[in-house]
């Protein structure tokens, strides 16, 4: 595997991680997505998951070769 692939791959699961953490603390411990609770787009979810993607399809394409 060559070191960009890894950074990538790393990178996208670390902030797709934060996201569902993040995702689970606030549906737990913090009373949900109300008016008067936490309201967030949760914009590293989606970031993280495209930069996984890119990262398992770059993986994809360096054992193809």
């Amino acid at each position: 595997m060559q070191p960009d692939t890894r950074k990538l791959l790393r990178t996208g699961t670390l902030i797709f991680g934060t996201g569902a953490i993040a995702v689970l603390l606030m549906f737990t411990l913090f009373g949900g997505v109300t008016r008067q609770g936490p309201h967030t787009n949760l914009g590293c979810l989606p970031t993280g998951c495209l930069t996984l993607l890119l990262g398992l399809l770059k993986l994809l394409g360096d054992l193809r070769r």
